[in-house]
């Protein structure tokens, strides 16, 4: 986002409007099938007719064996609540920005077409009154309405606000949830995050260091910018962003964390020096980790990406 003014003033206004695409969150998702059957799904960072999270899990609600799903909208959001009137009678002196929740046990072929798509999931909301609820605060992950039902989630996946992503991934840890969600790459700095992946509480997914397109409500400005969206297939004129140094962070185990990195390169002294003030070698690349080396190295973040507990400590 480097140079887009407006992108910019977005990040420093704490806006967290950023709507991963559908082909992102399968492409991710696929590697954590194994973990869902049974399990009560959480997305409690996404408004149901925006989100493709929930999409992708109402989409796939049978394949997955899911037991439950269900996602929360917060009224803070730009576009939350702008269908609810189809669905409510609101007068229309209230608020139009709306909380509500959506909780699905069972996804059947309700129009019956002969598919169970969206189109069925959409009957169900709209017929179902058990289904879509509003909720009596404003959808924030943090209030006490939103914590109950993340009780009651297995496993949570979204995209957090990246602004309030050491107080989300905090909240994870004290209600020991497991999760997939997305985060800037440099989070991995971060103190309270650190510790974490140290302490192998959590850890890296399998996609890191992604440049990603993602819908927004800011303007796209910037011809660079633009002109990757383009080359993805979307339309930089509808909002469509390029958003580089994403990673998804996750507890739940993939095969990704068991890969052995193979390593070629030998130590000596003379290219490897040791730091003035740190008994540690300095390995400037993750390709040029020693193989025959058994102290402490220095490596850059990158290689949290490669980590496998089996292979390394940190």
């Amino acid at each position: 986002m480097a140079g887009n003014a407006d992108l910019r003033a977005a990040n420093k206004a704490k806006k967290d409007e950023f709507y991963t695409q559908l082909d992102d969150i399968s492409r991710e998702l696929k590697h954590y099938k194994q973990h869902f059957k049974n399990k009560v799904v959480l997305c409690n960072c996404d408004d149901p007719y925006e989100s493709n999270f929930f999409k992708y899990f109402a989409l796939n609600f049978n394949l997955l064996g899911l037991k439950k799903l269900i996602a929360t909208c917060y009224n803070g959001s730009p576009i939350a609540g702008d269908e609810l009137p189809l669905l409510f009678e609101i007068e229309e002196s209230e608020p139009k920005k709306i909380a509500y929740k959506v909780e699905i046990s069972e996804v059947a072929d309700y129009n019956n077409d002969g598919a169970v798509n969206l189109a069925d999931v959409q009957w169900l909301i709209q017929n179902d009154k058990n289904v879509l609820s509003l909720l009596k605060g404003n959808g924030d992950f943090r209030s006490q309405e939103c914590i109950e039902l993340l009780k009651e989630a297995d496993i949570v996946v979204t995209n957090p606000p990246f602004s309030l992503f050491r107080e989300y991934i905090a909240q994870l840890m004290t209600f020991d949830k497991k999760f997939v969600i997305l985060g800037n790459m440099n989070a991995i700095t971060y103190k309270e995050i650190f510790p974490l992946l140290k302490e192998n509480k959590i850890w890296i997914g399998n996609g890191f260091n992604l440049s990603m397109v993602f819908k927004t409500t800011y303007a796209n400005t910037l011809e660079a910018n633009r002109q990757y969206v383009k080359n993805k297939g979307y339309n930089p004129d509808e909002n469509y962003v390029k958003t580089p140094a994403i990673a998804w962070f996750t507890n739940l185990d993939i095969p990704k964390r068991h890969e052995q990195l193979d390593l070629f390169r030998h130590y000596t002294p003379e290219e490897y020096p040791k730091y003035d003030n740190f008994d540690a070698i300095n390995v400037d690349k993750v390709a040029d980790i020693p193989a025959d080396y058994d102290g402490v190295m220095g490596v850059p973040i990158t290689y949290m990406d490669k980590y496998n507990p089996d292979q390394f400590e940190i």
